[in-house]
């Protein structure tokens, strides 16, 4: 699993049409891709970044995935581990 951070200047102020424009265009990426390589779970829009969340085999699939969508990946950081509230138990 893989967190992509996208530095996206006002982000947050995308309009649902931008939105669903952008995640057509990577689902179109995906696609011509193939799933067995890469998958894209779900994202997260702030103020001025994106924050992406993958599953891939290798960073090389996020890295091309980038590249022919015109997506930012200023950062690609491998998940190790995954905690959340029950890890406290």
């Amino acid at each position: 699993m893989f967190v992509i951070e996208r530095e996206i200047p006002n982000a947050g102020k995308l309009t649902a049409e931008e939105l669903q424009s952008i995640s057509k265009t990577s689902c179109d990426v995906l696609e011509k891709m193939g799933s067995d390589h890469i998958q894209w779970l779900h994202s997260y829009v702030s103020s001025d970044k994106v924050y992406c969340v993958y599953l891939a085999q290798d960073q090389k699939y996020i890295e091309e995935h980038a590249k022919q969508g015109g997506f930012p990946a200023n950062s690609i950081e491998n998940v190790v581990t995954v905690i959340d509230p029950s890890t406290a138990k």
